[in-house]
């Protein structure tokens, strides 16, 4: 069974919307099983997009009028359709030409995978050469320490002292997940 999903980034936007029904009716999706969705792309919740997964079926097929109607990104993209091939169900995109059922589709669909995985490896790339530059400048990266030194000796002073966790929390204004990881990096 052909099942459609389509996306609008605006409710004002219904042309595009129309253009999308008329592409996958004509591609032999049944009126029946069309979902939709009037949100960003950006945008986390897609409830047309979670009806759709949720209806399908092994043996199915989703069918996108393009592919950036159906993920945020090619990574999310490309989560989705592996999701789906798991499932046991095709996907097609009309304007790109990918049907996961011919070689062709399964063979540009690798590619895509290729390319987010390209991708993923240049990010970590920079993020690790900003890291290192910022080292060279004296600045440490990541998050920002929870407790000073100052603030833990106090801490574990008061601990000593016979304090409750519960009550070094709320004196110090930290949480008590904050307080045992601080704790349990110091040795404490």
């Amino acid at each position: 069974m052909l099942v459609g999903y389509m996306r609008v980034s605006t409710d004002g936007d219904r042309q595009a919307l129309d253009l999308q029904r008329d592409a996958l009716l004509a591609a032999g999706v049944d009126e029946r099983h069309l979902f939709e969705d009037r949100a960003s792309g950006g945008g986390g919740d897609r409830a047309g997009l979670a009806r759709a997964l949720a209806f399908l079926r092994a043996g199915d097929c989703l069918v996108v009028w393009k592919l950036d109607r159906l993920g945020r990104s090619l990574p999310h993209l490309l989560a989705t359709v592996t999701g789906l091939r798991a499932r046991g169900v095709a996907f097609r995109s009309l304007t790109e030409g990918m049907d996961t059922t011919t070689p062709q589709g399964e063979f540009l669909f690798h590619i895509f995978g290729s390319l987010a995985q390209f991708e993923r490896a240049l990010i970590q790339e920079r993020v690790r050469a900003g890291l290192a530059a910022a080292r060279r400048r004296g600045r440490r990266g990541g998050r920002p320490v929870a407790i000073d030194a100052e603030k833990l000796s106090a801490i574990a002073a008061a601990l000593e002292a016979g304090s409750s966790k519960a009550a070094v929390c709320r004196t110090f204004g930290v949480r008590r997940s904050t307080l045992i990881d601080t704790l349990a990096r110091a040795g404490k």
